[in-house]
């Protein structure tokens, strides 16, 4: 998926799952870095829950491997792979809580099936609850909590085994946006504070742009793009890319002028560039829209300009391209020939 420097707690090696003759996943390749923030994208009927899956083998692969924290999963016979999934917590879409158990009680779940006493059960429980803001919820059933609780106590129910790895899918859909930062903030808090590795599967942009380091994009089973956020932000205008950060239309030219798109390549990028691009150029140059923004720790941006034709495309690209900004024509007024 991208190549941090550091000890690599997922990996996975030609993931392949078929269904009889449907390839749900197709030669699967990724590798996630221990305390990073992974986000897996994709359409609908990607293949994004049938991957989830995999790496927790709650779905065995038809082929390939999944290794956890340095542990080879796919060949772990049932009692192993129980033993194993201890290192991986479960956070699923609408939290997946018991309704007739209370909000402590649904976090005690895993810890029970473990045979742990009753004090450490509830000294856990306790721990993991103020974690996620909801000790005075403990006593509360789901039907009482509101979607962002209910999130927040599958999340620690997620990690009740203190787990390495939490597999979050689709965690803040249908949140409204307030809520969803407070999840997202949640699960950043996790992995800084304890160095949780976590794997978001997710159709929300703004979700990735937020937390995430790196991510994939998944299309009919196959990884077609993978990087760090900001990378992929940078480096093209692949359908990733212009998702993570999109601008508005170009609009159409003014006689004589030309509508520029621009995108950041560099990582750290001149905040005056639009001035000292103008008075390099002697031409005024026109705002029309954009989008800058830190996105995994780096800057990124689109934005739309319109600037006078009377410049040739190279001088113009030139220009902007020795500040890191990549520039090409969007659209030109009829009479201008911008491609001379």
């Amino acid at each position: 998926m991208a190549d941090f420097q550091g000890k690599q707690m997922i990996e996975i090696s030609g993931l392949t799952k078929r269904y009889g003759s449907h390839t749900v996943l197709d030669n699967i390749n990724f590798a996630v870095d221990s305390g990073s923030i992974a986000a897996i994208v994709g359409r609908s009927g990607a293949g994004k829950s049938t991957l989830f899956r995999c790496v927790n083998l709650l779905e065995r692969p038809t082929s390939g491997t999944v290794r956890v924290d340095g542990q080879e999963l796919t060949h772990l016979s049932r009692r192993e792979l129980r033993t194993a999934r201890r290192a991986i917590g479960t956070v699923f879409q609408s939290a997946n809580l018991l309704r007739r158990l209370t909000a402590a009680q649904n976090v005690a779940l895993p810890l029970r099936f473990l045979g742990l006493s009753d004090e450490e059960v509830h000294q856990r429980v306790r721990e993991l609850l103020e974690r996620v803001g909801l000790l005075h919820r403990a006593n509360h059933y789901p039907a009482q909590l509101s979607g962002g609780q209910r999130q927040r106590v599958g999340i620690a129910r997620g990690l009740a085994t203190r787990p390495s790895v939490l597999l979050s899918d689709e965690a803040t859909s249908g949140l409204d946006p307030e809520t969803t930062r407070s999840i997202l903030r949640l699960l950043t808090e996790l992995r800084d504070d304890l160095g949780v590795t976590i794997v978001v599967i997710t159709h929300e942009m703004d979700v990735v742009r937020s937390v995430a380091d790196v991510v994939a994009h998944l299309d009919r089973g196959r990884i077609v793009e993978s990087g760090r956020v900001g990378e992929v932000v940078r480096r093209s205008d692949s359908p990733l890319a212009t998702s993570l950060l999109p601008t508005d239309p170009a609009p159409a030219p003014l006689a004589g002028e030309v509508v520029w798109q621009l995108r950041y390549t560099d990582a750290i990028v001149d905040p005056n560039w639009l001035t000292r691009v103008s008075r390099e150029l002697d031409t005024d140059i026109a705002l029309l829209s954009g989008l800058v923004e830190t996105v995994g720790g780096d800057h990124a941006g689109r934005l739309t300009v319109r600037m006078s034709g009377r410049l040739s495309p190279a001088t113009v690209a030139g220009a902007f391209a020795a500040y890191g900004i990549h520039a090409q024509v969007a659209s030109a007024a009829d009479e201008l020939a911008v491609a001379s």
